[in-house]
């Protein structure tokens, strides 16, 4: 199965948050939420923020309600198309092509930068994440998200698509269903010791979304329920790894 292209990516980003599956819109909206909370904590009155891979574009008018200046930046035309349409409507927005992992973004001058859900997309992550600590300032912060490399989502991900599995996927789902594009999965600690070669330590975590094959497909809101039943259980205790998504909060090492 051929790779997915921007545009079918941003077609599916769409839809993931209104899905008619329970399960499946609630792993998406719990991120959200939390990326939304966290875009609110911190880039209230802020001077300059910066979203890297912004995507559909869902985090923009909340990064333009809260931030003087807000900057898009990505590679892909289909997301830099899409930014571009955001911006026409609010002239804060200002839309970049920028490879992240070779940045040429002024540096130090973001109080908040924001990557959801693309270091995984990114084959060398370590190179992306140098380059995002290089664009937050001394008293900035780094909103990052990426999903677990062992969760049950990604690991039965690579089974969906397999050929006939596919089909009945999309038969149960009804809905927008292709590859991931997860080029590099990574673990917590994998993670945290990329962060911190690029200069940055964690202020807060957060892990969030349960999936179990079946349940999600087949549970309707009581399958929906116990997920999240589970999601609490497990959230800070030695399992955390079965929760699909792993959220930080990320600021730049002091140098005193």
């Amino acid at each position: 199965m051929s790779a997915p292209t921007a545009a079918e990516l941003l077609e599916l980003q769409e839809a993931l948050y209104e899905s008619k599956n329970p399960t499946r819109r609630w792993l998406h909206v719990t991120r959200r939420d939390w990326v939304v909370a966290a875009i609110r904590r911190f880039a209230v009155n802020s001077g300059r923020a910066l979203e890297v891979g912004p995507g559909s574009g869902v985090y923009l008018p909340e990064l333009a309600a809260t931030s003087e200046q807000v900057v898009a930046a990505d590679i892909e035309d289909a997301y830099l198309e899409q930014a571009r349409t955001l911006a026409e409507s609010d002239l804060k927005i200002t839309v970049v092509c920028d490879d992240i992992t070779a940045t040429q973004l002024p540096e130090g001058e973001a109080q908040l930068v924001l990557c959801t859900e693309v270091i995984e997309h990114i084959a060398d992550s370590e190179a992306a994440l140098c380059g995002l600590a290089k664009l937050v300032s001394d008293d900035g912060v780094l909103i990052l998200t990426t999903p677990q490399k062992y969760s049950p989502l990604e690991l039965c991900a690579k089974i969906a698509f397999l050929p006939g599995v596919i089909q009945l996927v999309r038969l149960i789902y009804r809905e927008p269903v292709i590859p991931t594009g997860h080029i590099n999965l990574l673990t917590e600690s994998e993670l945290l010791g990329q962060v911190a070669a690029s200069g940055l330590v964690v202020e807060s975590s957060f892990k969030c979304g349960f999936y179990l094959p079946l349940v999600a497909e087949l549970g309707g809101e009581a399958g929906c329920r116990l997920l999240k039943w589970c999601e609490g259980k497990l959230r800070g205790s030695a399992l955390s790894w079965l929760l699909w998504t792993q959220c930080y909060i990320l600021r730049r090492v002091s140098a005193g």
